[in-house]
């Protein structure tokens, strides 16, 4: 499944090169399902781009408090949290709301 993903607010700082936009190919579940969920997602994204301290951006099998995540500019929440469906083509945008000062 192509996506779009894209990293603010220090997460970038995670990943190699600190790219904030990431066109990848994530594939579906093992078990046949051709659906990719945000649960997975997020497994895929910590197991694929997060190079270090992937604890800023996981807890658990969810994004840390303070992370805001928007599916196609709509807040996660309202499409499911961890169980939305996504489809080909969306936008998943990760923003910490965390700064230092």
């Amino acid at each position: 499944m192509h996506l779009t993903l894209e990293f603010g607010g220090g997460l970038e700082l995670l990943l190699e090169n600190s790219t904030k936009v990431h066109k990848v190919e994530v594939p579906p579940k093992e078990d046949g399902q051709a659906t990719v969920t945000m649960r997975g997602l997020l497994t895929w994204v910590k197991d694929s781009l997060i190079k270090e301290r992937p604890e800023m951006f996981v807890k658990g099998d969810s994004v840390r408090p303070g992370v805001l995540v928007l599916i196609n500019d709509c807040d996660w929440e309202l499409c499911g949290g961890l169980d939305a469906e996504l489809e080909e083509k969306d936008v998943v945008v990760f923003i910490s709301t965390l700064h230092g000062g």
